[in-house]
């Protein structure tokens, strides 16, 4: 627990001007949170059906280490090097190196959670093991971050599509035209993801699984994923825009 500083020093502090967060501190912080997954499978998403010369221009773009940096210097802006140090050190822990690993082993075995998501449909978990996977999501934000890269992916897709028929969409409309589709893709994604941390956590004690979406229920962990969600739009957004002022791949 947090000690509260004595009334000269908290005074003090506040003649300080906290320190942006470095990209140097917030690249680590990004696998540790996940969100290091949104850089990495953006061009490889981006890239599929696509040409060669397409492919070359996205990756230009949307390449994944350039991507994560340019995210952490616009999230460092607007995080402190304290809030990052205390994400670093609940994400960092014990609880949650334990429930990584766990997330880990399904990648090795992956056709056994398909096989399991099935056995859902026939016998659904009980619903307090449910709500705390609910809960566990809501914190993490792991449906949003998902649903996020799928939506953005899927606005770019439809631009470079407009555009290889000579066509073009501002971002306003672009927006409008694909926002049906935002409901959808947040629908299909809680479904997996919650069916995924039901059989990756299946083994964990439920007052370990409400400890871990208490971690991630703290406000510096809380502030870096919502930052995060608000800029990768904006990154997107103005990659997007480079792709407007290229010129069209040839019919």
């Amino acid at each position: 627990m947090r000690l509260f500083l004595l009334p000269l020093l908290l005074l003090a502090a506040t003649a300080v001007r906290a320190e942006p967060s470095s990209s140097k501190t917030l690249l680590p912080l990004f696998e540790l949170a996940g969100i290091h997954l949104l850089c990495e499978q953006s061009l490889p998403l981006l890239q599929r059906g696509q040409g060669e010369s397409e492919q070359k221009r996205l990756a230009q773009l949307f390449a994944g280490e350039a991507f994560c940096l340019d995210l952490a210097e616009r999230v460092g802006q607007r995080l402190d090097e304290d809030q990052a140090e205390q994400a670093r050190a609940r994400l960092d822990g014990p609880l949650a190196q334990r429930f990584t690993a766990a997330e880990r082993a399904v990648g090795e075995q992956p056709e056994v959670l398909g096989e399991y998501r099935q056995r859902l449909q026939q016998r659904p978990p009980r619903g307090a093991r449910v709500e705390l996977i609910r809960r566990l999501d809501a914190a993490a934000r792991t449906t949003e971050l998902a649903s996020l890269l799928r939506y953005e992916v899927g606005k770019t897709q439809a631009l470079l599509a407009l555009r290889a028929r000579g066509e073009n969409l501002d971002e306003a409309e672009l927006q409008r035209q694909t926002q049906t589709q935002a409901d959808a893709i947040r629908q299909s994604s809680q479904q997996a993801v919650e069916s995924f941390m039901l059989y990756a956590y299946r083994q964990m004690p439920s007052d370990q699984l409400a400890e871990y979406a208490s971690l991630y229920e703290q406000a510096s962990v809380s502030q870096l994923l919502a930052v995060s969600l608000e800029v990768v739009p904006q990154l997107f957004a103005e990659r997007r825009e480079q792709l407007r002022k290229g010129a069209a791949p040839a019919q």
